[in-house]
């Protein structure tokens, strides 16, 4: 092979090798509400199966409409008959949209598989029995052990899915998490303007 084409051979192959040991590009995505947005990093590699499922939600633009509509708070009125207590913000989909799409309930990646926690800031999906994941979603405002496996928050034990993490605009949930509140229900909701794949 002549010097020329071997040099480009190898660079050929050194580019790729290069481009094969870097790690899977950040699946981001932007979370516009009426008071900010929220961006979120997402974990396919260790909960493949939920990411796609909220994703298939996102690329549909089903989430544009939607609104969070739930706050959960420490304050004593706000959980009067849960003896675990937790701080999180739920949202959803644009219940028209959503039915459209006709998407059955995903079965529950566990933290206990997964590795992933509910941190402060974790992304995750809500739920009422094991396997009933849909496309409401919940951010955490503090470190929330009882919602990962095991944890006592839901009697089954068996927790939530984590999928990801708030990156910017944490204090955009903090601020949906203190807003007027009729027992959970946020009132009025918090509109969700937009939820798009960062570029």
């Amino acid at each position: 092979m002549p010097a020329p084409a071997r040099a480009a051979t190898v660079a050929l192959i050194l580019a790729v090798s290069a481009l094969a040991a870097r790690p899977a590009a950040a699946q981001r995505v932007i979370i516009e509400t009426a008071v900010g947005a929220i961006t979120v990093q997402l974990d396919s590699a260790r909960a493949p199966s939920t990411v796609a499922n909220f994703l298939r939600y996102v690329d549909a633009g089903a989430y544009d409409g939607g609104r969070f509509h739930r706050t959960v708070t420490r304050s004593p009125d706000n959980q009067p008959r849960n003896t675990v207590k937790i701080d999180v913000i739920q949202g959803g989909a644009d219940s028209a949209k959503a039915a459209a799409l006709g998407l059955g309930p995903i079965a529950l990646e566990r933290t206990s598989v997964t590795g992933l926690r509910h941190v402060r800031g974790a992304i995750s999906m809500a739920r009422g029995g094991p396997d009933t994941a849909t496309s409401d979603f919940f951010l955490c405002l503090a470190d929330e052990p009882s919602l990962d496996f095991g944890g006592q928050r839901n009697p089954d034990g068996q927790g939530f899915a984590a999928f990801g993490r708030v990156t910017a605009g944490l204090d955009v949930a903090e601020r949906i998490h203190l807003s007027p509140v009729m027992e959970q229900r946020l009132a009025p909701p918090i509109g969700i303007l937009k939820v798009r794949r960062a570029p």
